[in-house]
């Protein structure tokens, strides 16, 4: 297995859980929870791929991760369940931070395999990480949280998707490249969050 699809398993996996957090504090079924962690999951990454003209989508392509989350759906919606009490929105912005880490580096990734000029490749890191969380508030009728904090959120994208293509174009190794850049974002958004640093409020 190459690093970045297991980089790409690995933000499938986080976002999906943050899927399963939302959809459980919203008390929805199993069909509920199947859906909110299928779109956060994979909703950046198709919409990466869509503007990319790259057909099949990815999860098309790899049938087992869109069975991989239909099986942990029937395995986390009892235990989330059972967990409700502890349940907070810390898990979920840990979740997301992890998430978006992971997801911003594998569309970058994607985009310059791609050809892809470098601004365009930073662009596509940032709505692969951010847009599968836009589209779990949608679905449970919140205001997405890249929107609504006030945090550099998709700014933490942007600087981590940044980083790692000086650090390629100044020939440091890529898999060194992508984990750090993966562990800057989500390090930057942790820290934007626990010292509540805001943008434009």
């Amino acid at each position: 297995m190459t690093l970045i699809k297991f980089i790409e398993i690995m933000a499938i996996l986080v976002g999906a859980f943050s899927g399963f957090i939302e959809a459980r504090r919203k008390r929805m079924d199993l069909v509920g929870v199947f859906t909110v962690a299928f779109i956060t999951a994979f909703g950046g990454g198709t919409l990466r791929d869509i503007l990319l003209d790259r057909r099949p989508l990815f999860w098309v392509i790899h049938q087992e991760y869109a069975i991989l989350i239909f099986v942990l759906a029937l395995v986390a919606s009892p235990l989330i369940r059972t967990l409700r009490q502890i349940v907070s929105e810390r898990l979920i912005v840990i979740a997301d931070a992890v998430g978006l880490g992971l997801f911003s580096v594998a569309g970058v990734s994607a985009a310059l395999a791609a050809d892809m000029p470098i601004f365009i490749a930073s662009m596509m890191g940032v709505i692969t990480g951010i847009f599968g969380g836009v589209l779990r508030d949608i679905v449970c009728n919140e205001v997405p949280m890249v929107f609504r904090d006030g945090k550099p959120y998709a700014i933490c994208a942007f600087l981590g998707n940044w980083l790692f293509l000086m650090m390629r174009h100044y020939g440091v190794e890529a898999d060194f490249a992508l984990w750090s850049s993966a562990l800057f974002i989500s390090g930057l958004r942790l820290l934007t969050w626990k010292f509540d640093l805001r943008m434009g409020r």
